[in-house]
């Protein structure tokens, strides 16, 4: 069953009506705001310089088969600590882990890091859809939204499972149909409605893993649904083109260019900078780096969080971006995104 847009002409529709709406956000460092990690809540003008889309671990066996005795937590913990040091030597200070759950999101492993690191760590609430399914528990395909919401805002109130941890965020993943990607899915506007009630009562960010025509389609959905689109995250915008992305930035949402590390700088630099001219305050920058892949020996491969400090940001101030629009881009709009 496919829901939503079914047209260009009411895509144009409900963009032209969501940027009507003024959206203000709060200050970044407003008295009162919070930030929420794995260690408790932080004042947001404590959350430093931030990697809002990163990966510690993942498990991509499947929902019906990923459960916790598949990996050892002081292995993953010894692993990844020092990737995680050398960001924050860095300058780092905040890490927000998108991992989510039935993909080995493990609160305990993103504590003990915290605590080992000194990093303001964050996990998350949601799910991850996809077409197939794999990654969903089976069921959420017989539940309604409502539902969906009520076991994630109880994660929200009362803790991830038995651990205690509370999550920071909402992360979801929505595909659109194959055939029409401007279109939802049935799973994918439960999810997005889920999201939008969750965000409703937490005033919580959702990162939403769309790529391409999907992701805008996902903001005007969860828009539309009564979320804050101030507070909607597309992630994954890298490949999207200009134009796409300065139309989910007009529909209130955030643009996440995070796979910095992947191309040259100067491709990364001819995707940021346009967005950074007309939306500086819709932009977020990170690498979706990591992880600890479980069912490899040793992790497997772990691409390190460096290349944004090494690369990247130095590109940026060849390219006369200032210090104060880096520091907007890496402290003041990650702390205003998750401030709660």
């Amino acid at each position: 069953m496919a829901v939503f847009i079914q047209s260009r002409r009411e895509a144009l529709r409900l963009l032209s009506a969501t940027a009507a709406v003024s959206i203000v956000p709060p200050a970044w460092g407003a008295k009162g705001t919070t930030i929420r990690t794995v260690s408790g809540s932080i004042p947001a003008s404590s959350f430093g310089f931030v990697l809002p889309h990163e990966h510690v671990m993942v498990d991509f066996i499947g929902a019906q088969k990923t459960n916790r005795s598949r990996w050892n937590p002081d292995d993953v913990v010894a692993v990844m600590q020092p990737y995680l040091l050398a960001a924050k030597q860095r300058g780092v200070r905040g890490f927000v882990d998108c991992t989510p759950a039935y993909l080995a999101r493990d609160p305990l492993v993103l504590k003990k890091l915290a605590l080992g690191t000194g990093l303001h760590i964050l996990t998350n609430t949601g799910y991850y859809g996809d077409a197939k399914g794999l990654y969903l528990p089976p069921s959420v395909q017989n539940e309604t939204a409502t539902r969906i919401a009520a076991r994630w805002l109880a994660e929200w109130e009362n803790g991830i499972e038995d651990t205690g941890v509370r999550p920071g965020f909402v992360k979801i993943r929505v595909d659109g149909l194959a055939v029409a990607p401007t279109r939802m899915s049935e799973m994918d506007d439960k999810l997005l409605t889920a999201a939008a009630m969750v965000n409703n009562k937490t005033n919580s960010a959702v990162i939403c893993h769309s790529p391409g025509p999907s992701g805008l389609s996902a903001a005007l959905r969860f828009a539309a649904k009564g979320g804050d689109p101030g507070k909607f995250v597309v992630a994954h915008c890298d490949d999207n083109g200009v134009d796409l992305n300065q139309q989910i930035a007009v529909a209130g949402s955030w643009v996440s260019i995070d796979a910095i590390g992947r191309k040259t700088e100067a491709e990364h630099l001819s995707i940021v900078m346009p967005i950074l001219q007309k939306s500086p305050r819709q932009l977020l920058i990170s690498m979706d780096s990591g992880w600890y892949h479980v069912g490899e020996p040793g992790g497997g491969k772990i691409y390190d969080f460096n290349a944004l400090s090494d690369r990247f940001l130095p590109a940026l101030r060849r390219a006369g971006v200032t210090a104060a629009e880096i520091n907007r881009l890496t402290v003041e709009n990650p702390a205003r995104v998750f401030a709660l």
